[in-house]
């Protein structure tokens, strides 16, 4: 199967900067017990900024970077469990803010923490027939409108953010990935539209067992299925950004090197859908992700959902 070229990426935070002892105002942490558990030390939160700004903001910086237009796109796609409205989608409300033709093919999907990687094999699987060469995946969330405040459990977690991809097909490559489900709906959960008001609902140990099981199982399909016998044989290894100690308990299973598994959670919390995104352009950004890189990529979340990839740069 062909490949995506990935073009160039794009993220976006919002200003509001909310650390751990800002938190410990109004729930009984503090930076320490919070860091230890989890290895965040800050996020950030929307605080006049919708979901829309977020993802056109890093849409456009994606878009500029790689030098295309709004001619180039044939596919745009949002991957959000916390979308601005239930309808219009965050994705049609991209094409009108972004001038994107009206006959690209625009959605939202929500496969949790799992969005980007589900948004870019759906992307991709779609510009074999879409209309024009070039795909938009944005992972967006304003995960702040969703959380109990009160609850220590959850709402250290989280941030607001947005990330995104731009790419082409690439018929001279070939890529491998997994996917995977495990209807749950107590693990992780979210209440919709109704009475109740929205808050994420988390079962924190058994989401950590799910987590390690997930990942450590998706790189070692990845690997064998590139007919790599190491993680070490990749050079960078990006998973979903949900707390340290999951990705750390993975790369020390896999005897993975020093520094191959990235971290910026310390910085931004778990954005869900963002995560993966971000962290790519900080790292494209920095210097440290280079072409001809192979870069191992792995999603987890609510759902149960999964999934993982294996790019070369």
């Amino acid at each position: 199967m062909s490949a995506p070229q990935i073009l160039a990426t794009g993220r976006y935070l919002p200003e509001r900067v909310v650390t751990n002892e800002e938190l410990s105002k109004t729930v009984d942490t503090n930076d320490q017990w919070v860091f230890s558990r989890t290895g965040i030390h800050s996020r950030r939160f929307c605080v006049e900024e919708s979901g829309l700004d977020l993802a056109a903001a890093a849409a456009r910086q994606a878009m500029e970077r790689a030098g295309l237009t709004a001619s180039d796109i044939g596919v745009c796609l949002t991957a959000t469990f916390t979308p601005d409205h239930a309808s219009p989608s965050t994705a049609c409300l991209l094409q009108r803010e972004l001038g994107l033709k009206e006959d690209t093919i625009c959605f939202d999907l929500n496969a949790a923490c799992a969005g980007f990687l589900y948004g870019l094999k759906t992307a991709h699987a779609l510009l074999s027939d879409a209309p024009r060469p070039c795909a938009l995946v944005v992972g967006a969330e304003v995960i702040s409108r969703v959380m109990d405040q009160t609850d220590r459990n959850t709402c250290v977690l989280f941030g607001d953010g947005a990330g995104a991809a731009v790419f082409r097909r690439d018929e001279k490559s070939s890529w491998h990935t997994v996917f995977g489900s495990r209807g749950d709906r107590e693990s992780i959960r979210v209440q919709g539209p109704g009475p109740v008001p929205s808050a994420i609902h988390m079962d924190g140990k058994a989401v950590f067992r799910f987590a390690v099981e997930v990942v450590e199982q998706s790189i070692r399909q990845l690997l064998e299925a590139e007919g790599l016998e190491s993680v070490n044989d990749v050079d960078l290894v990006v998973c979903h950004q949900a707390n340290a100690r999951i990705i750390d308990f993975v790369a020390k299973r896999l005897g993975a090197r020093e520094g191959l598994f990235f971290k910026n959670m310390d910085r931004y919390g778990n954005t869900s859908a963002a995560s993966i995104p971000i962290a790519l352009d900080e790292l494209v950004q920095s210097g440290t992700l280079r072409p001809g890189m192979r870069v191992l990529t792995v999603g987890f979340g609510g759902g149960l959902t999964w999934a993982g990839a294996l790019l070369r740069w």
